[in-house]
């Protein structure tokens, strides 16, 4: 906790980020207003503006940042390396399994597609989150590419910056349309280019 910063302090200024975060979720970015917050989070006006003096662009931030840290946990949690085709399927169902359960309301969509465009510090926590997730996928790449499972000729960065663009191209279809079916599709045919088939 910075210097001067109580228990209670962090713990109030927790719950506002919370708040913040579950309004955008339901809201959007554009439409949530800090009364919406002040209302989730349970906090009066001074608490928003003493913790967050910057106003809403501030708490914004700080809410990607709230985002960025789940989804860096989700990750670490339960995507091991993508090391062998079979960890590759194993994330692939993982991950279609859990769109089709949850539906498009992650964090990862509404870090990449709402907050991300907020404020310069959303943007630059969203670069760095998505920076750490494409040097997963670049280092299981490289895993198999050294290992002579994928072709001399493919260039992990691309190839990992291609796989991510995939899945968030998808997420946008799943949240069109409500199927994961696009995002299936697409992520089966980029691992199949991958495996070269």
């Amino acid at each position: 906790m910075p210097r001067g910063t109580t228990a209670k302090g962090a713990a109030t200024k927790a719950r506002i980020v919370a708040g913040a975060a579950r309004a955008v979720l339901e809201l959007g970015v554009m439409d949530t207003t800090l009364d919406d917050v002040r209302r989730r989070a349970g906090a009066s006006k001074s608490q928003l503006f003493h913790y967050f003096p910057g106003g809403k662009d501030e708490l914004l931030t700080a809410v990607a940042r709230y985002e960025a840290d789940r989804v860096l946990d989700s990750l670490r949690a339960r995507m091991e390396p993508l090391t062998s085709w079979e960890a590759w399927a194993r994330w692939r169902d993982q991950l279609i399994g859990e769109y089709d359960r949850d539906g498009a309301d992650c964090p990862l969509r509404i870090l990449v597609n709402q907050l991300a465009p907020a404020t310069p510090g959303a943007r630059a926590v969203v670069a760095e989150l998505l920076t750490q997730w494409h040097a997963h996928v670049r280092a299981g790449i490289e895993h198999l590419r050294s290992g002579g499972q994928v072709g001399r000729d493919v260039d992990p960065d691309r190839a990992a910056s291609a796989v991510i663009t995939t899945v968030q191209g998808g997420v946008v279809m799943l949240a069109a349309t409500g199927s994961v079916e696009h995002l299936a599709a697409a992520l089966d045919l980029a691992i199949d280019h991958l495996r070269g088939g």
